[in-house]
C-alpha cells in the first residue's frame, strides 16, 4: 500500500494560492505519520500550507506523480470547508484512492460528517491504533465492521458507526510524532517573532508537544464535555526525551505544552520543572516554555519554581469571575483562586494568557458585571475578554441545537463556526441586553488593553518590520524585530514587554484611529463579515 498524508491549509489562507507558515503544527497528524512509518508503510506527504497554488492544483499535481492507495487527512471542528475541498479534489482524480479522515471534526459529529463528506472511512476518537487495524483489515480482505472507532458507508449506502474504541492508556508506548516529514523545518525557517511567546524571540523555533490526553473535568464549552475522554499522562521522562530530540534535530528555542491540564498533578509539574532545568543548562542558547494551568492548582511555590525553570507564559483557564457562571460551566474553581493566579502571574513576571469568556447559558447582566468589575480593577489588560463559542461535541453546542439557536448543524459548522459569529446562547438575557454586553466587552477591551504607537519602524523584508516601542507599564524602550506586517498602514501587534512581561498592543496610526472610533466602524465591520460569509459560500 502507498499512502499520502495531507496536512490541510489552516485559517483563511486556503482562499489564496500563497504559502502560509502561521499555524499550529498538527500534533495529531504527526502521531499518525509516526505509527504508519513504524509499521513500515510506504508513506508520502503533502503540506498544503508550504506550497504555492490552490488546494485543487496541489493535490492534482501530487496524485499525478504517483499512484496512491490511500489519502489521509484530518482537522478540527472549524475545518469542514478545508476537508471538503481536499476530499472533493481527491475524489475527482482518476486514480480514485480511498480517503480516510480523522480529528475532532469527525469525532464530534460522525454521522453528520459521513452523510455530507464523501470519504471512505472516518476515524472516531484516537487514530493511532484504528488506522493500523483498518489498513491491516483491508489488506487481508477482512470485515471492517470489526474495527473499532470507524464511521463509513456500507455497500448499500447505509452509515455504519462501529464500536467505540478504548483510549490508549500507555501514552509512552507511542512513538514521537513525525514532524520532520510533515515539514516542520520549513515552517520554522519562516516563523516571524509574533508566532510564539508574544514576540520574546525575534526568530522563534517553537515545538508543540502533547504530554497528556483527555481531561479530568467536563466544562460545558469544551469539546470533551459530551464524551468519555479519560485523562492520561505521559511520563515526564518520556516528555523530556522528546524535547531533547527536538532540540537536537530542529534547534528549537521554545516548547509549547498543549496539555489541557498540565497542572492536574502538582508533583508532576515540579518533576517537569526540575528536569527541564537540566535541559536548559545543556542547551547553548536561550530556551523558554509555556503551558496551560488550572487556577485551583497554582500556588506561590509552583509559580516560583516554574519561573526559575524557564516558563514564560501560562494559559489560565479563568472563564468567569462569577460563582454562578463557574458552577454553570462545571468549572471546579473559585473567584478567589482566579484572583490569586492573576496576582502570582504579575508578581513572577510570567505572561498571563488567560481569558474571561462571556455568554454562558446562565449569564445575566449581574453575572457579567461581576466579571467585568473585577477585570477592570485588577487585571490591567492582562486577561483577554471574549465570548463562549459553541464547538461541536460540547454541551453548550448541544444546548444551542436543542434550543433552536443553531437551526442547521451543517450550515453552522460550514459557515458560522468562526469566532466573529457571536450568538446569544443565554437563557435569561434579551438580545438587546446581550448586544449591550458585546458593546461593553469591545469598549473595555480597547480601553484597558494599552494601545501605543511605535517610536520607530524599519522595513526589513517584503512583509517584515523592526519596531522600537516604549512599554506603557515599566516604560522600558524595547526592540521587536522580524514582525509580520502585511498591511503597512493598518497593523496591530499584541506583545509582552521583554523586561516586565506585561502584555500590550502597538499599532499603526490608522489602526488606532479605527479603535478610537470603533462604534462608527462597527457597521462596516459587520457588513464586511456578512459579505465575506456570502463570498465564502460561493467560492467553497
Amino acid at each position: 500500500m502507498k499512502i499520502l498524508l495531507i496536512v490541510p491549509k489552516y485559517t483563511y489562507s486556503h482562499l489564496t494560492k500563497n504559502p502560509s507558515y502561521s499555524y499550529y503544527f498538527p500534533i495529531g497528524l504527526g502521531y499518525i505519520a509516526a505509527v504508519l512509518k513504524k509499521e513500515g508503510y510506504d508513506l508520502d506527504y503533502l503540506n498544503l500550507n508550504h506550497h504555492y497554488g490552490t488546494v485543487e492544483e496541489l493535490i492534482k499535481n501530487k496524485l499525478d506523480r504517483a499512484k496512491y492507495d490511500f489519502v489521509l487527512s484530518g482537522h478540527m471542528g472549524i475545518g469542514y470547508l478545508m476537508i471538503e475541498k481536499i476530499i472533493n479534489s481527491v475524489n475527482s482524480h482518476p486514480s480514485k484512492p480511498k480517503i480516510v479522515i480523522g480529528g475532532p471534526l469527525i469525532t464530534s459529529e460522525p454521522a453528520l460528517m459521513a452523510e455530507n463528506l464523501r470519504f471512505s472511512f472516518g476515524v472516531v476518537g484516537e487514530g493511532e491504533r484504528t488506522i493500523i487495524e483498518l489498513l491491516t483489515c483491508l489488506e487481508k480482505g477482512k470485515d471492517v465492521s470489526k474495527v473499532d472507532g470507524l464511521v463509513y458507508r456500507d455497500k448499500d449506502g447505509k452509515i455504519v458507526i462501529t464500536k467505540k474504541r478504548e483510549v490508549i492508556k500507555n501514552l509512552d508506548s507511542l512513538p514521537f510524532p513525525d514532524f520532520e516529514a510533515l515539514g516542520l523545518e520549513e515552517q520554522l525557517k519562516h516563523l516571524t517573532s509574533g508566532e510564539a511567546f508574544f514576540n520574546y524571540f525575534d526568530h522563534p523555533r517553537v515545538y508543540h508537544i502533547l504530554g497528556s490526553r483527555g481531561c479530568p473535568f467536563q466544562c460545558t464549552f469544551c469539546y470533551h464535555s459530551l464524551g468519555d475522554y479519560t485523562y492520561r499522562v505521559r511520563s515526564v521522562k518520556n516528555i523530556i526525551a522528546e524535547i531533547r530530540y527536538a532540540i537536537k534535530r530542529f534547534k528549537i528555542n521554545g516548547v509549547h505544552l498543549n496539555d489541557d491540564m498540565f497542572s492536574y498533578d502538582p508533583k508532576r509539574v515540579k518533576e517537569f520543572c526540575k528536569e527541564i532545568q537540566k535541559v536548559i543548562k545543556e542547551t547553548p542558547w536561550e530556551f523558554k516554555w509555556d503551558c496551560s494551568l488550572s487556577v485551583n492548582k497554582a500556588d506561590e511555590e509552583m509559580m516560583k519554581l516554574m519561573k526559575e525553570s524557564g516558563c514564560d507564559m501560562i494559559g489560565w483557564g479563568l472563564e468567569s469571575y462569577s460563582p454562578t457562571i463557574l458552577k454553570s460551566m462545571r468549572k471546579p474553581i473559585t473567584p478567589e483562586q482566579i484572583a490569586e493566579a492573576v496576582r502570582l502571574s504579575m508578581k513572577y513576571q510570567i505572561v498571563n494568557n488567560g481569558n474571561f469568556i462571556f455568554g454562558d447559558i446562565a449569564e445575566t447582566r449581574e453575572t457579567a458585571k461581576e466579571t467585568m468589575d473585577y477585570w477592570k480593577k485588577n487585571c490591567k489588560g492582562q486577561v483577554k475578554l471574549f465570548f463562549i463559542h459553541p464547538y461541536p461535541g460540547s454541551a453548550i453546542f448541544k444546548h444551542c441545537v436543542d434550543k433552536g439557536i443553531i437551526k442547521d448543524k451543517l450550515d453552522y459548522i460550514k459557515y458560522k463556526i468562526h469566532h466573529t459569529n457571536i450568538m446569544n446562547m443565554t437563557n435569561k438575557m434579551t438580545d438587546e441586553e446581550f448586544n449591550e454586553l458585546i458593546d461593553a466587552v469591545w469598549r473595555n477591551s480597547i480601553k484597558y488593553s494599552g494601545y501605543v504607537r511605535p517610536l520607530k519602524a524599519k522595513k526589513t523584508g517584503k512583509d517584515t518590520r523592526d519596531f522600537t516601542v516604549r512599554c506603557p507599564f515599566c516604560k522600558e524602550v524595547i526592540e521587536y524585530k522580524n514582525c509580520l506586517v502585511t498591511k503597512p498602514f493598518l497593523y496591530s501587534h499584541q506583545v509582552a514587554c521583554k523586561k516586565c512581561r506585561m502584555r500590550f498592543f502597538f499599532a499603526s496610526r490608522l489602526y488606532t484611529l479605527t479603535i478610537k472610533y470603533y462604534r462608527q466602524f462597527d457597521f462596516l465591520r459587520k457588513n464586511y463579515l456578512m459579505i465575506r460569509e456570502n463570498l465564502l459560500k460561493k467560492r467553497l
